[in-house]
């Protein structure tokens, strides 16, 4: 990785400052990031990062000694392909290794873009070794991106059947962030991509700001989903394994 690449990946990924101009990203690649250093102590043997983009969390999964290696696998025309080339290229179909020969595989932000999701999870079983571990991560609260390749917004609900039908046990998913973190994200979404002068949208950023902070520190999780108090979230984290 080139030093203009590292130091984009530290600012943008790694090492986000809670400031005004972060305020579009810092509650989901914060929220992103926390979870896979939670997740990232169990990982173990190769690890296939499915639609890797910038790989910005190689360095925390190679760091684990039990990981014996990392494979960043993207698009064959990916986002950032002007930035990183990643060490597997794919179709979109068929994930180009043998059946089970991976012990782990990452998918951050990447089952909302995928079309039909249980053709994916399907491959992911597939190369998965018995007892594997699959960990993704998918956004809730976010605007349409990477048009027109976004598909969905998935429900706690919906993930889970899922991933029961493909046939993964120990399914387990949790929120990114509640109501205040969800609040707070759409504030950032909103100043950023909102139509208003610049003017107003740079007054925004300031004004809004400690507001935005207060919603960040003050957030709490729901423990469990419900149509009430625990029923909104920023994004979903879910972990499973190969049955």
């Amino acid at each position: 990785m080139n030093k203009n690449l590292e130091r984009l990946v530290e600012e943008e990924f790694l090492s986000i400052p809670l400031r005004p101009k972060t305020m579009l990203t810092y509650t989901m690649r914060t929220s992103i990031l926390e979870s896979i250093k939670e997740e990232c102590a169990d990982f173990c043997g190769i690890v296939l990062d499915v639609g890797c983009g910038l790989m910005p969390y190689r360095k925390i999964v190679e760091a684990n000694p039990k990981v014996e290696k990392y494979i960043g696998m993207d698009w064959e025309n990916p986002l950032y392909s002007n930035l990183v080339e990643p060490d597997l290229r794919w179709d979109g179909k068929q994930i180009p290794l043998e059946d089970e020969s991976v012990d782990c595989v990452i998918a951050t932000e990447f089952l909302e873009h995928y079309a039909d999701t249980e053709v994916i999870l399907h491959e992911i079983w597939r190369v998965l070794r018995q007892d594997g571990k699959v960990f993704a991560t998918v956004p809730f609260v976010w605007n349409l991106h990477e048009i027109p390749h976004d598909e969905y917004r998935f429900t706690p609900f919906s993930l889970e059947r899922l991933f029961v039908r493909v046939g993964f046990k120990d399914i387990k998913i949790s929120a990114l962030g509640g109501w205040n973190r969800a609040l707070a994200q759409m504030v950032g979404l909103w100043i950023t991509f909102a139509k208003m002068p610049e003017v107003f949208r740079k007054f925004l950023r300031v004004v809004l700001f400690p507001v935005y902070v207060f919603l960040v520190k003050t957030d709490k999780k729901p423990e469990k989903f419900d149509d009430r108090e625990n029923s909104m979230f920023t994004g979903l984290k879910i972990t499973a394994r190969k049955s």
